[in-house]
This record gives C-alpha cells, sequence and structure tokens, in this order.
C-alpha cells in the first residue's frame, strides 16, 4: 500500500510503497542539528519524488540530502556516488506520522526506532 507525504509547503510530495519496516535516528552532525529521522527503502525507483528540491552536500561528500527550495524541510538523501542500496527518506513527512510520548507511530502502528552512531 502507497503512503503518500509532503513538505510543509506541499511543494514536494513523496509517496513510497509501503511503511518502513523501522526508521534511523542518526547522530551525525547534520542530522542532529535537522533532527530528521530517515525511513530506508531500496534504491530501485520505488520512491517517487515530485517538486523540485535542492541538494546539500557536506561532510565526506558521500550522500546529497535534498530540501525544499519553498519551506526548507529535508525530503530525502541519495548516494553522490556509488549506491548504498537504498535511499533514505525524511519519516516525519510521510501521512500518519505521529509522535506520542517520545514513541513513534505511522498510521497508529508504532515504528521501531534504531539508533545510528554516525558520529565518528
Amino acid at each position: 500500500m502507497d503512503i503518500e507525504g509532503s513538505c510543509h509547503c506541499g511543494s514536494v510530495r513523496v509517496k513510497v510503497p509501503h511503511a518502513p519496516e523501522w526508521i534511523g535516528s542518526c547522530n551525525c552532525t547534520i542530522c542532529r542539528k535537522l533532527g530528521w529521522l530517515a525511513a530506508y527503502y531500496p534504491d530501485d525507483n520505488c520512491v517517487r519524488i515530485e517538486g523540485e528540491t535542492v541538494s546539500y552536500i557536506h561532510g565526506d561528500r558521500m550522500i546529497a540530502l535534498h530540501h525544499c527550495p519553498n519551506c526548507a524541510c529535508i525530503t530525502h538523501w541519495v548516494s553522490t556516488g556509488e549506491s548504498y542500496g537504498r535511499i533514505g527518506m525524511n519519516a516525519r513527512l510521510l501521512d500518519g506520522f505521529t509522535v506520542d510520548g517520545g514513541r513513534y507511530f505511522l498510521d497508529g502502528v508504532q515504528l521501531e526506532v534504531r539508533y545510528l552512531d554516525n558520529a565518528g
């Protein structure tokens, strides 16, 4: 079942094929500042992004973080070189995403959060 979502202003729409199996909370410098949670999907064109995005590349320059040029919501990341076999979507943009008491849900189903130590 496809799940849709959008950035804050609605200029960028996203569609993923299903709920994420888990979401990642990364502690690298940019993810800590952004506070985003990544939902991972195969890098096989199953994720649809509609609307203009702008990329931001930093640090080791291995991934490009894309955001809406209007409202600045981070939408997703993609590899800048060799594919990692997956892309990361901003789980908070998916319709039905909620937070309750520090727990994360999508359409009422609690999501597993994996903490990713990338502060290295």
